[in-house]
């Protein structure tokens, strides 16, 4: 029987029919699944659901809640609602602000999820990282409740979660990093087709990938000079570390260990820690050889400035087919694009805007948001889009001739997409 019940009652062993929300607003695969743990109803909660229907025949049962035709009526009535809603946001859409519009509305609304999400996970990680520290175990769960999360952000609109991980400094890098990684890693091994049980597993081995620094001295992963050979040889032992932290794990598969402990092999042998070359390296962990470069690249260190996207990709590009898999990093780049959104450019026009899509046939030709002017000095009131691959052809069609860094123009990409 299913019956309609607030989220407060849900309990373990109850089994969801209906999530009763739009497809955006909830953070798992489908609209039924079956609720194992009370981690599943604090997410379900967090994400501002309310009331739920739940099927009494699969799982546990709730005496006072609406039963048959009720729960089957005010279901309708809700499908109905929700369908009508959806109708006059197209008809809305296609008559006064377009399809674009309303994609880049969607983007916002993932955003806010999107930081949810982010803090939630360095909540997830710095426990982790305390537990690994402390001589304890990984908690199998919490890391996959939080991989769950990243997935499904990713699979509704992946440009929310990767435009977050640019807005980081110096400070935890590792916890950033980290989280950087797997939702990279994920949003690539989604645009290589990956099965969902496979981005799952990619997701863990790429959230714990640098699990094993906790057993390196602080003192070695903070040094701001050069690094002695010993002390070279104690940050390489960090992926021995982690593949004995994971295989002590119960439950984490072989493509997670794998990709983690290989993460630092390079194609051509100069890699660590076994100096494995070409197909003796594991296809996902030369995909994850390629975010975590890119990742490293592009964050603010305690001892350097980041390296602009487009520099960190062009960096990588040259190394193909040498150090990583050329085929993959032409897939990456296309994947995240050459300036991804959150990125700030400025146009020949003189005009800085921060990228707000990409276009994956004129990769150089992204949809951009102009928010300030440098040629008058002036903010741009009301900021205006550009999508630049539909500019005319001619020696005045406007185009990116810089990245900027957002901290030198004190902009904060987030507020405009």
């Amino acid at each position: 029987m299913v019956k309609k019940i607030k989220t407060s009652q849900l309990k373990p062993g109850m089994y969801i029919h209906d999530l009763n929300c739009s497809w955006l607003e909830h953070p798992f695969f489908g609209r039924s699944l079956a609720i194992k743990s009370a981690v599943m109803v604090e997410k379900i909660v967090r994400f501002g659901i309310r009331e739920v229907y739940i099927d009494t025949a699969k799982g546990i049962d709730v005496d006072e809640a609406p039963s048959g035709e009720e729960a089957g009526e005010a279901k309708t009535k809700h499908a109905a609602e929700t369908n009508a809603s959806a109708e006059q946001t197209a008809h809305e859409g296609s008559d006064e602000i377009g399809f674009k519009t309303v994609e880049r509305a969607y983007l916002c609304t993932e955003i806010r999820k999107a930081r949810k999400i982010r803090e939630h996970a360095m909540e997830t990680v710095r426990k982790v990282m305390k537990d690994i520290k402390a001589g304890n175990g990984v908690k199998k769960e919490a890391v996959e409740d939080t991989v769950d999360d990243i997935i499904v952000s990713v699979l509704r609109n992946q440009d929310a979660l990767t435009s977050l991980s640019m807005l980081r400094s110096a400070d935890e890098y590792l916890f950033n990093h980290s989280i950087s990684v797997c939702v990279l890693m994920v949003a690539f091994g989604k645009s290589l087709g990956f099965d969902p049980s496979l981005l799952k597993e990619v997701g863990v081995g790429a959230l714990l990938h640098d699990i094993g620094t906790m057993k390196v001295s602080p003192e070695i992963l903070t040094k701001k000079s050069t690094l002695t050979d010993d002390e070279f040889e104690q940050i390489k032992s960090h992926v021995v570390n982690t593949r004995d932290i994971l295989l002590s794990t119960e439950g984490i598969g072989e493509e997670s260990i794998a990709m983690a402990y290989q993460h630092h092999e390079r194609l051509d042998g100069s890699g660590y820690p076994n100096g494995l070359k070409g197909d003796e390296i594991s296809y996902i962990a030369q995909a994850l050889a390629i975010v975590d470069v890119y990742d490293a690249l592009t964050t603010k260190r305690c001892y350097r400035r980041k390296i602009a996207p487009t520099k960190a990709l062009e960096l990588i590009y040259e190394r193909g087919g040498t150090e990583f898999n050329r085929e993959l990093v032409q897939k990456f780049i296309k994947c995240i694009g050459i300036y991804p959104v959150g990125s700030l450019v400025r146009l020949a026009s003189g005009l800085l805007c921060i990228v707000i899509n990409h276009n994956e046939d004129e990769m150089l030709h992204p949809i951009v948001r102009a928010i300030y002017n440098t040629k008058t000095d002036r903010c741009i009131t009301i900021p205006y889009d550009i999508d630049l691959s539909e500019e005319p052809e001619s020696e005045e069609q406007d185009r990116i001739v810089s990245y900027e860094v957002q901290d030198d123009w004190q902009v904060t990409a987030e507020r405009y997409l």
